[in-house]
């Protein structure tokens, strides 16, 4: 996994900036309930987000939470005052807090699915009776759009999604949370080029794919070879899925 406090200063510019960051607050906010008064933004990074979901609905209340030091620092800029650092495991506020909890971009990150597991449980744990969580699945699988470049890296080993659609919902249901809405918002600026791939390559960022490792350098090779080394191809569609916590009774 890549490190996100080195990661930090670079984050923005390297994944779409503020029209990817605009098209997914659009989104994460079309399935807020208009009446919610307080959402959290676990695993918010930099806050390029969780800012357009504050300044958006200014009778909405939004907290930023993330572990790492450099990236809640980063947010807390732009919150100043509303962002905490702090594990999506344990989730550091009592029960039935929030009317809003996202999680966008996380849990394709997670080791393992009992981590997945645990984010989703805190999540549903400090959502009011009512109340919505929404996260983003199928991250990396959203990368895929049909091009050379896939083509050339399809063979490729992968880990495990522990952000599928189906594991995502079978955890949500099993702490209380129906199926609420979905969503879908392009990834702006994030179309990969064969030259921008081998560069990820080469810093680790597929991560079965450690740098200097013989398959590594075959895939760097082959991508070497692809026509307009410059081109982004097309940019990826990412998925969002809402689950609702039932009112009591």
């Amino acid at each position: 996994m890549l490190d996100y406090d080195k990661e930090a200063d670079a984050y923005d510019a390297t994944r779409g900036g503020e029209p990817r960051a605009a098209a997914a607050a659009e989104a994460v906010l079309g399935l807020v309930p208009q009446d919610a008064r307080g959402l959290l933004d676990v695993a918010c990074g930099t806050g390029i987000v969780t800012r357009r979901l504050a300044a958006a609905r200014p009778g909405l209340r939004v907290t930023g939470l993330d572990a790492a030091p450099a990236m809640a620092r980063r947010a807390a800029a732009r919150l100043p005052g509303a962002v905490l650092l702090a594990d999506s495991r344990q989730l550091p506020f009592p029960d039935g807090v929030f009317d809003a909890v996202t999680t966008v971009w996380l849990l394709h990150l997670v080791d393992g699915p009992a981590d997945a597991r645990a984010i989703i449980a805190e999540c549903a744990r400090v959502l009011r009776a009512g109340g919505v969580y929404i996260t983003t699945v199928d991250k990396a699988a959203a990368h895929d759009v049909g091009s050379d470049i896939d083509a050339v890296l399809a063979p490729r080993p992968r880990r495990p999604a522990q952000d599928s659609p189906d594991q995502v919902s079978a955890y949500a249901e099993e702490f209380g949370l129906r199926p609420a809405g979905t969503a879908r918002f392009r990834g702006h600026g994030q179309g990969r080029s064969p030259r921008t791939t081998t560069a990820d390559l080469r810093r680790g960022w597929f991560t079965m794919l450690p740098p200097g490792e013989p398959l590594t350098e075959r895939f760097a090779a082959e991508l070497e070879l692809l026509p307009d080394q410059e081109r982004p191809r097309a940019d990826p569609e990412f998925t969002i899925l809402a689950f609702r916590k039932p009112s009591s009774g």
